[in-house]
């Protein structure tokens, strides 16, 4: 039932991946040597950049990459370990957006299908949204007066006997 919906979510995770790969393959084509970076693991070509993005993804070493690509001068090589000091900034947010944005993404669609085709019509949340609501009515009907935010104790009784049976005392 949810498969739409995480095609959608799944396309907007490639095209980030997308746009990181094409950034990190302008921002660290030259460095070709660290300790993690190889002759594997790059971003010397985009498909490298796109596959070593994947990995990060995952949790993969990503800070080492992150130190791999934050060499300026004079404390590298130019032309193999050589990165820009943009590289914490670029991981970081990379970091942000694919693990908790967008798993929670993944999730939110899962339990949305879920709630809607699978529940029953009297389960648990839908009987919490609506008793929500008539204590809500309830509350500000006996509050109004004190911008809803305190109720007398003498108006306690008559305030539980106006709830519907669920809640109060009927």
């Amino acid at each position: 039932m949810s498969f739409s919906s995480l095609f959608y979510v799944f396309a907007l995770l490639m095209l980030i991946f997308f746009m990181m790969a094409t950034l990190g393959w302008f921002m660290f084509a030259d460095v070709t040597e660290g300790l993690v970076i190889s002759e594997y693991k790059n971003f010397t070509l985009f498909h490298s950049s796109f596959l070593l993005l994947f990995s990060i993804s995952t949790g993969e070493d990503w800070n080492r990459i992150m130190y791999d690509t934050f060499d300026t001068p004079p404390f590298c090589v130019q032309g193999k370990t050589c990165g820009t000091s943009l590289a914490p900034f670029y991981f970081v947010a990379f970091i942000m957006l694919v693990t908790h944005i967008m798993l929670n993404l993944f999730i939110l669609v899962i339990i949305q299908q879920f709630e809607k085709f699978y529940l029953e019509e009297d389960n648990p949340l839908t009987r919490f949204k609506d008793d929500l609501e008539n204590f809500m009515k309830v509350w500000i009907r006996f509050t109004e007066r004190y911008q809803c935010i305190k109720i007398k104790e003498n108006q306690l009784l008559a305030f539980f006997k106006k709830l519907p049976q669920a809640l109060g005392m009927s």
